[in-house]
């Protein structure tokens, strides 16, 4: 009975969307004398809630100039646009404004596309220690982070002060190659003091179990707290994950007026280390075998904000005041 029941209802939601959706559409635009494309782009604000909406519209249209639209390059976004309007029969004097926010929508789309396979590409670069530039952006995560202590060679068990889990950080980059890398030198230069105050909290005895001299003392081979650069890694796999998925969209879509960059992308990393790290400490696990449950946790509660179409991250990176607001 479960079955029939669930055949039936697969069989009128695909009569709905392959003829009376399409019937309503045409209604519709009969009824008020616009196409699909110009409700959203005039019903909704510019932003994520617009974006998505004519996004779906190209995706399911049956005309293969506005499939192509979304894989159009940026180059060839304005011309597209043109084409669409011809295609639509819409006046671009009479509707000056149309084609700017169908533009501005469009960019936005083929942009995130740009951001994906670049992002894809810097995860699959591996890390290279006979490579200049590779070697130069692991030792000024260094500087940034232990400015004050000189390190003694390039093999070295310091590493492990800031977080890494060997005597060689090359071995920790293998799962998100050189992006970990590039995230976790972005934080620490662009945020530095978040990054240095997460940095020496991390390394702190939790709760006043063990006094924090007593605990160097004891010269301990690692805090009860969590390592910092793992956990780097370990958030730039959630933001990495988080925007092949495309739930990144939403904050995309609501903080980039046209095309998302890489700059985004590692804002957007600082801003979850940031959140991760309060929510660590708010769910008080009871060692670092916790993490992955504390980590799919937070992962969850990320996912449920950026349902919201108007949710974004602070649209504007500030060192000290990163935060969900509400558009």
């Amino acid at each position: 009975m479960k079955h029939f029941l669930r055949v039936v209802t697969q069989f009128f939601v695909y009569l709905y969307c392959k003829c009376l959706w399409r019937g309503l559409k045409f209604v519709v635009r009969k009824f008020t004398g616009r196409c699909e494309l110009q409700r959203i782009c005039y019903n909704n604000k510019h932003g994520a809630c617009r974006t998505l909406k004519i996004e779906s519209s190209l995706r399911y249209s049956k005309n293969e100039l506005l499939q192509s639209a979304l894989s159009v390059h940026p180059d060839k976004v304005e011309k597209t646009i043109d084409d669409i309007m011809v295609l639509k029969k819409i006046n671009p004097d009479t509707n000056p404004q149309l084609g700017i926010s169908l533009q501005a929508s469009l960019l936005q789309i083929v942009g995130y596309r740009s951001l994906v396979a670049e992002v894809e590409k810097l995860r699959r670069e591996p890390y290279n220690c006979d490579n200049p530039e590779h070697e130069d952006m692991l030792m000024k995560v260094w500087k940034e982070l232990r400015p004050d202590t000189p390190l003694t060679s390039r093999i070295s068990k310091q590493w492990c002060e800031i977080g890494f889990q060997g005597s060689d950080p090359k071995t920790d980059f293998r799962g998100m190659g050189l992006l970990g890398l590039h995230n976790l030198l972005y934080f620490a230069e662009h945020d530095k003091a978040s990054a240095l105050q997460m940095l020496q909290d991390s390394l702190q005895p939790k709760h006043n179990e063990v006094n924090k001299s007593d605990w160097e003392q004891k010269n301990l081979d690692k805090a009860i707290g969590y390592s910092f650069a793992i956990v780097g890694i370990n958030i730039t796999d959630l933001a990495y994950s988080l925007l092949v998925s495309g739930a990144l969209k939403t904050h995309m879509y609501n903080v980039a007026p046209e095309m998302p960059s890489l700059l985004n992308f590692q804002q957007t990393f600082c801003y979850l280390m940031q959140e991760f790290h309060r929510f660590w400490i708010e769910e008080d696990p009871n060692d670092i075998m916790e993490f992955n449950r504390v980590r799919s946790k937070f992962h969850r509660r990320i996912l449920r904000q950026l349902k919201n179409p108007d949710m974004a991250l602070c649209p504007h990176f500030s060192a000290s005041d990163l935060h969900l607001v509400n558009l």
